[in-house]
């Protein structure tokens, strides 16, 4: 699967953007805050913004029926309110497609779920929400995963588990573009797609971008030995 954007554009917010998607990809896009990560990301879903073309191997993801949709794309934003006190094994349930049951169990293992699957949704911690949320945009077995800030309010123990449980996605296939602030984990990705004020700036093998100057100019930082500092 490949998914192609040209001239994405969002107005005020991201300039015109060519960007291609391939499967089996791990990809960090990262930026300083108000970079353009999340308009980049809801127009590839084409949730905001325009393109001249936005297609999934050469077809117009608008023209996708909403079952063909949900199997070929899941989109998790940023924010993570939930206000419909939905039990969490409801939750992972919903979907426009028919749930394939061992996939949600095998989440609900992998992201450790099964002590809250009867609680209200909107009753759950930020970093739980955040756990119920994956699985369910990855119920579907959808081949592209467009994540906005998956590593935000994580303990450290499930940073790492889910960069994980995002490689053996992509071992098996999935193409993914995770939004991300935090550097340390670069590493663990394929690819970096580097923005700045609304524009990609540099895109290609993490190790890379992030050892050009252009990588530290843009967050005001400085590369040493064991990481990053002012």
């Amino acid at each position: 699967m490949t998914l192609q954007a040209i001239k994405a554009r969002l107005e005020g917010r991201l300039e015109a953007s060519d960007v291609t998607i391939e499967t089996g990809k791990l990809i960090a896009l990262v930026g300083p805050n108000g970079s353009g990560k999340t308009s980049l990301l809801r127009t590839l879903a084409a949730i905001a913004g325009t393109a001249e073309a936005l297609t999934v191997d050469g077809r117009p993801l608008n023209g996708f029926a909403p079952a063909e949709r949900a199997r070929t794309l899941s989109y998790l934003p940023s924010s993570l309110q939930l206000h419909w006190p939905i039990p969490v094994a409801d939750l992972l349930r919903l979907s426009p497609v028919a749930i394939d049951e061992q996939r949600v169990d095998e989440l609900v293992e992998q992201l450790e779920l099964q002590s809250f699957l009867d609680r209200p949704s909107n009753a759950l911690s930020t970093g739980e929400r955040a756990r119920v949320l994956l699985a369910r945009a990855l119920a579907n077995r959808p081949k592209l995963l467009l994540l906005d800030e998956p590593l935000a309010n994580l303990d450290p123990y499930w940073v790492l588990k889910i960069v994980d449980l995002l490689r053996q996605e992509a071992a098996h296939g999935v193409a993914i573009v995770a939004a991300l602030h935090d550097l340390a984990q670069l590493d663990a990705f394929d690819r970096c797609i580097l923005m700045d004020q609304g524009r990609i700036i540099a895109d290609g093998p993490c190790k890379k971008v992030a050892g050009e100057d252009i990588f530290a100019a843009t967050f005001r930082l400085r590369k040493r030995q064991t990481g990053w500092t002012l």
